[in-house]
């Protein structure tokens, strides 16, 4: 076969081959699963061969399909890297894309932007958050800011900020009735809880542990809202809805314009930290190695940062 087939079909073809599945080929490619199954016959068709077999509830390749998709696979790859190379040549150096914990993001990245833009007003970020893991060596993002234990082998990475918990509130709840003047008086107010990285490290300290620091083993640490972004948790605490056990690199800024005060000095660690990742190549670009040298320039201004 001296002509090509058809595009469309050959993208198809890989996107299903790769998930071994037509539904997440068509999320991938934004369109419906009856138009990849569509675009995968008329592939067969001008092949003259069959790709896959069609299960009950699954695809899987035919010896055909098998054979083809390395080539198919690798030419696509080969296609993005030469189109990654014009989009440099257009100005794509300019963009840094970063992946970000949603609370992160708003309570302690955004609010320090304006500097960042002011420096380097060059460079073109693009921020996403999102809680999930992001695939840096496929090129979903040039830099992840996340909370780990330092498991980040095979990443080039800086540890930006350690982190501690306290309680927090309003202002006006340490005089109000009932009062909040000492630890024990926590009996008489609304727990929230911020349940954000418990889901995902089960060692992540909370009320519990917390209590019994302050010496308070017995005190009921059951009843409250629970909320998984630290943000939102820390909002409930801004509008009078309790008491947070708030992370303190997460409330920093709110302390300090006297949205919330921690009334006690009895903080709680944790057994990781956030920390600014990429790839070894994404890392020698100097666009990237800004970004990462300001973060990094931030944190150790800040408190609990890990560079200090």
């Amino acid at each position: 076969m001296d002509d090509l087939p058809s595009l469309n079909g050959l993208r198809a073809f890989e996107a299903a081959a790769r998930h071994l599945s037509f539904a997440r080929a068509a999320e991938e490619l934004h369109v419906s699963p009856a138009a990849v199954s569509h675009q995968i016959r008329t592939l067969e068709d001008q092949l003259g061969v069959q790709l896959f077999r069609r299960l009950n509830r699954a695809v899987v390749l035919t010896e055909a399909g098998a054979l083809a998709f390395p080539g198919i696979r690798g030419g696509f790859e080969e296609l993005r890297r030469a189109l990654r190379q014009l989009d440099k040549r257009a100005g794509g150096e300019r963009v840094v894309v970063v992946t970000v914990a949603p609370a992160f993001a708003s309570k302690w990245l955004v609010p320090r932007l304006a500097a960042f833009i002011a420096r380097y007003p060059e460079i073109d970020l693009r921020i996403g958050t999102t809680m999930a893991t992001v695939d840096l060596a496929s090129g979903q993002a040039d830099v992840a800011v996340r909370y780990n234990l330092g498991n980040n082998d095979g990443l080039v990475s800086d540890k930006l900020l350690d982190e501690v918990a306290t309680p927090m509130c309003r202002p006006e709840l340490l005089d109000g009735s009932p009062p909040l003047q000492k630890p024990a008086d926590l009996a008489n107010h609304t727990l929230i809880h911020d349940d954000s990285l418990a889901r995902v490290w089960p060692g992540t300290p909370g009320w519990t542990k917390w209590l019994a620091r302050a010496g308070l083993p017995d005190l009921n640490a059951s009843g409250g809202p629970h909320f998984e972004h630290s943000d939102h948790c820390i909002d409930a605490a801004i509008a009078g809805s309790g008491v947070v056990l708030g992370r303190k690199t997460m409330a920093r800024r709110d302390l300090e314009l006297g949205h919330l005060v921690a009334p006690f000095d009895i903080d709680i660690p944790f057994p990781g930290s956030m920390y600014s990742v990429t790839t070894l190549e994404k890392a020698s670009n100097p666009n990237v190695r800004a970004f990462r040298d300001w973060l990094l320039a931030e944190a150790v201004e800040a408190d609990l940062g890990a560079a200090d």
